[in-house]
């Protein structure tokens, strides 16, 4: 059995993102500004509000002025 590292506290299957995609998003990002979607209870991907992706960019394009 395989272990996979889940980076948020906040997840939700493939599933609940289908039946309500923006209550999905808004439910789980609304405390820490991310949602792990799992697809056979191994994360799938992350979903982000635009504030957070933002920010991530910011920090991105920081780091590479750094390099």
């Amino acid at each position: 059995m395989a272990v996979h590292q889940v980076l948020t506290a906040n997840i939700a299957s493939i599933t609940d993102l289908k039946r309500d995609p923006m209550g999905t998003v808004k439910e789980g990002a609304a405390e820490s500004g991310a949602i792990a979607i799992l697809n056979s209870n191994e994360p799938a991907f992350y979903c982000l509000p635009p504030q957070t992706f933002q920010y991530f960019q910011k920090l991105q394009r920081m780091a590479k002025a750094n390099q």
